[in-house]
């Protein structure tokens, strides 16, 4: 089990079974708390095979080195960080994509995440990740004629994906949320659920690309569902209004940098995936995240 130290107290984790314990009685020494995110997200490519319309990845080539991204995982482990999930663009298009999941998995004690489109995993895939994975988070934006009107895939196939994602390890559901996709909602929950998915994170679609993001009409429909069905177990984009919503925030965040953060393709850090507010990580990751702290404080 491994231990974090941080503002809010003694953070036991345990990546097999994603167990959680926060000791938040006790007052950690500020000389003794971890100064990098609990989790941070790596695009490993921006390459894709499919044109989903609120997709807000970068659309020129870019992708990271292996072993850049090997270095900044073990600073991170050693760092107090927790978790490390690699997308993209599409992660499972990047060259040698289980070689490097199982070298991070190996060589440092961090829980291992992907999240995916589905549609390039395979038997042989599933084989060669399923000692180096810990979750695995398959995106299913609406079922039916929905799905393969904004994926471009028959959901049939997408379903035969689904089985072999649990092969791999524990998986949940992304699904954004907008006014095409919320018709299907229920009945997306229902079989996710049936499918032994662990849990659905919602993702109201953002303003990317000229689109409008979510409307004020379908958020309030999405709010409502989500008061409606507290027998699932969701989770919700931190990038959404959440006053509205039934949200639980035990851990706290005093800079935006605490809880998560974000590297794209282009080796630039930022506080999260959207964020039009970067720096470039030049020598490490930690160096990176000091002077992100910086330029936020001084927007402040």
């Amino acid at each position: 089990m491994k231990v974090r130290y941080d503002d809010s107290g003694v953070h036991l984790f345990d990546r097999r079974t994603g167990l959680n314990v926060l000791i938040d009685e006790v007052t950690v020494p500020v000389r003794c708390r971890s100064d990098v995110p609990r989790f941070v997200s790596m695009a490993l490519t921006n390459a894709c095979d499919l044109r989903c319309p609120f997709c807000y990845a970068p659309k020129h080539g870019a992708r990271l080195a292996s072993q850049e991204v090997i270095a900044w995982a073990s600073e991170l482990d050693i760092g107090g960080c927790l978790g490390i999930g690699f997308g993209g663009g599409e992660p499972t298009l990047y060259p040698d994509f289980a070689s490097l999941c199982r070298r991070v998995s190996q060589d440092t004690q961090l829980a291992v995440s992907f999240t995916t489109h589905g549609h390039h995993l395979t038997e042989a895939l599933a084989g060669q990740l399923s000692d180096a994975i810990h979750f695995v988070r398959v995106s299913m934006d609406g079922i039916g004629d929905t799905y393969a009107r904004v994926r471009g895939r028959p959901f049939s196939q997408l379903l035969q994906k689904i089985a072999i994602a649990r092969k791999i390890a524990p998986f949940g559901i992304n699904y954004v949320v907008n006014r095409d996709t919320i018709v299907d909602l229920d009945e997306a929950a229902k079989l996710a659920f049936d499918l032994g998915a662990f849990e659905m994170l919602l993702l109201p679609e953002q303003s990317v690309h000229g689109r409008s993001g979510i409307d004020d009409r379908t958020w309030d429909r999405l709010t409502a569902w989500i008061h409606r069905n507290s027998m699932y177990r969701l989770a919700i984009s931190d990038s959404a209004p959440l006053a509205a919503l039934p949200v639980a925030d035990p851990f706290g965040d005093i800079d935006g940098l605490m809880s998560y953060a974000h590297v794209d393709a282009s080796r630039r850090l930022r506080t999260s995936s959207f964020s039009t507010v970067g720096v470039s990580i030049e020598t490490s990751i930690g160096a990176a995240l000091k002077e992100l702290r910086e330029r936020i404080a001084r927007t402040q």
